[in-house]
This record gives C-alpha cells, structure tokens and sequence, in this order.
C-alpha cells in the first residue's frame, strides 16, 4: 500500500487521487470519490484513519441513508468510494462484505417518437440540432456539444465522438 499509518490526511487524498487517475477513472469519478472520502474521514474525526473499520463504514453509510435522506445510487456512490479507499488504497478487505442499498424497482419511462417530435419542435437553431442530433443518433450531451466539423463523415454518413463515455472513441 502507499499508504502508512503516517501519511497524513492530506497526504493520503493527494495518494488517492494519483491512484484514480493512474487508473483512469474520470474527472467527475475522481470528484466524487474524493468527495465522500473526505466526508467520510470529517464524519468520524479520527486523526487515525487507519482504524477505521467496516463498523466505521456502515455507521457512515447508514448516517447518509437515515439521518440526511440520501437515496440508494448516491449511497451506493459513496459505498464505491469507501470500497476504492480501502481495497486499493489500503488494501483491505474492509469493504467487502458492506452491503449496497437496493434501489427501488421503478418503470422506466421512454418518450413517444409523438413526444419527441414535439418538444423538437419547440427548439430553434443550434438547439435543435442539438437535440436532433442525440434523439437520432443516441449521443450524449458531452458527446454532441464536442463535435467539429472535422468528425462529421458526410461521404460514409458517420460521425466519429472522441472520448465518449468509457474514453471510447
């Protein structure tokens, strides 16, 4: 591990942060994950950071659930970014058997062709096109707001999305 019971708090968030983007996890991951790491260490005010245990983690995750009402993808989230800390960072098992909040069976709702036909409508200009664009091609808004020119292929009719989701091209 990088590591040791004397690495400071700082110095440890600076190590996590190295090891997300050695990995390649994005920016928003990166974040996040920072995030709740931190929220999790002010949580328990402990300057021994190594102590804390899966005992620390659920008490964490369980304040974030009943006391601040946060629903089950951002506990997840922050569940995630504990498991990041301990397995990679710490390598520890601590994580492991933590247990993730289920979320809720819901029905997907999808726009009628109707529906979207009429909201693009209501769209002028570039905005249309924006949306066009995503409706008929499924792109990401990041995806459609990052297009030159250059990757529009009007001979084969494609268009080619640098870096999408997953650092696809």
């Amino acid at each position: 591990s990088c590591m040791t019971e004397h690495t400071s708090i700082p110095g440890m968030i600076d190590g996590i942060r190295r090891m997300l983007r050695t990995r390649e996890y994005s920016p928003k991951t990166e974040k996040a994950y920072l995030a709740w790491i931190k929220r999790f260490l002010r949580f328990h005010d402990s300057p021994h950071w190594r102590s804390l245990d899966q005992k620390h983690a659920e008490a964490f995750l369980h304040h974030l659930s009943s006391k601040e009402g946060l629903g089950p993808k951002s506990r997840n989230q922050a569940a995630s970014a504990l498991a990041f800390l301990y397995r990679e960072a710490l390598e520890s098992s601590v994580m492991d058997n933590v247990k993730r909040a289920r979320t809720p069976d819901t029905e997907r709702s999808v726009m009628s062709h109707r529906e979207a036909m009429r909201v693009l409508s209501e769209l002028r200009g570039k905005y249309r096109l924006l949306g066009e664009l995503m409706y008929g091609s499924g792109l990401r808004v990041k995806e459609v707001v990052s297009l030159r020119v250059k990757d529009l292929d009007f001979d084969l009719d494609q268009i080619l999305i640098r870096e999408g989701k997953g650092k696809k091209d």
